[in-house]
């Protein structure tokens, strides 16, 4: 079962797939399987995570949840541990640096229209210099951010949960 981080619905079974499965089973994006992402996930979760979340916001604002969609799958596509970048070696921090990594990557392995690489480049907004120029560039900088919390904070509130059902179950 294909899920993002709060929903219990199968993403394979939504019209959402339809708009992203070219890209969810690209052999090249799942190789983000194999990189650790914000302590608790890996980067294909997040971006799906990121992507379903974009997308579900930008519908029922009636943006382009189509590009929303896509660029939030591939807003992350960089194939390097962020604990090893090394600023010394590049002119910008990792922060900085990724969304056009991200851009390049995605634009090798796709066609992006000119949403999603708006989306694409300017995710990270404003701590990047350009800020979106789309309102779905907009609604990425929040769900990232909304994301990232979920993901750090889900694997606690689990151990959490888990500790009082223990507790109870001993009561």
């Amino acid at each position: 079962m294909l899920n993002a981080i709060g929903s219990g619905k199968d993403l394979t079974e939504l019209d959402y797939y339809d708009l992203v499965s070219d890209i969810l089973e690209n052999d090249v994006v799942q190789e983000l399987k194999n990189y650790r992402h914000h302590i608790s996930t890996n980067r294909f979760q997040h971006c799906l995570n990121v992507s379903y979340y974009n997308y579900l916001v930008c519908r029922k604002l009636h943006l382009d949840a189509a590009s929303a969609a896509r660029a939030g799958m591939l807003h992350d596509l960089y194939y390097y541990d962020t604990k090893t970048y090394r600023k010394g070696s590049h002119e910008l921090s990792h922060v900085k640096n990724h969304p056009d990594v991200a851009v390049n990557n995605a634009g090798e392995l796709f066609i992006l229209n000119s949403t999603e690489e708006d989306i694409i480049t300017n995710h990270m907004w404003p701590l990047t210099k350009g800020r979106p120029r789309s309102k779905e560039g907009y609604v990425i900088v929040i769900v990232d951010k909304y994301c990232a919390a979920l993901e750090l904070i889900a694997p606690k509130m689990r151990m959490a949960m888990a500790k009082i059902l223990r507790k109870k179950s001993m009561a």
